[in-house]
């Protein structure tokens, strides 16, 4: 079953509720109908409906249903890994560390763990051509387009790449002084 389908068993708000009452462990009609405060002629309705489309089936003396189609429509929706975003890495595990943390250049977040989180502030860093100085304010506008969204904010990003020795500084200028060169 695909997310549109799974999504249009869900259209109705009868079976919507149906199938709330299903997740909280209802299992018989008159469980249902208890759980819902719908007419038994509705949830009999609503059931023989999510029965047809495959989302609920019979199981011991009762309605169950298939959460696990859930996951599996979520799976089948996403984005493969093949068909992510490329950076170019030749080593497969960088590639995927930094496919996971940068989607459409911006971070979305930054590892807890220091070597994986120098990883990705290498690939941030080479937003900046060595030997090139560059006042703050135009380091804080390239990492702020890098942390728009991120639970990182542009400061504290700057700082990651000072402490991390990939950015030096003096007297109010910024260079690049580390990371991997193209």
């Amino acid at each position: 079953m695909n997310a549109a389908e799974l999504v249009g068993l869900l259209a109705e708000s009868e079976r919507l509720r149906v199938v709330a009452a299903l997740v909280l462990g209802a299992r018989t009609l008159t469980e249902v109908v208890e759980a819902t405060g719908l007419e038994p002629k509705e949830v009999a309705a609503a059931l023989r409906r999510l029965h047809v489309g495959g989302l609920v089936v019979e199981s011991d003396g009762g309605n169950e249903l298939r959460a696990e189609l859930f996951s599996d429509a979520v799976r089948a929706a996403a984005p493969s890994d093949e068909l992510g975003e490329s950076f170019g890495y030749a080593d497969p595990k960088v590639e995927r560390l930094v496919r996971t943390f940068v989607r459409n250049g911006r971070l979305v977040s930054l590892p807890a763990q220091r070597g994986r989180r120098r990883t990705v502030l290498e690939h941030v860093v080479c937003s900046f051509e060595p030997g090139v100085r560059y006042s703050e304010h135009e380091v804080d506008t390239v990492l702020h387009a890098w942390s728009t969204g991120c639970p990182v904010d542009h400061v504290a990003l700057r700082r990651y790449l000072v402490d991390e020795n990939l950015l030096d500084r003096d007297g109010g200028e910024y260079w690049r002084c580390g990371g991997w060169l193209d």
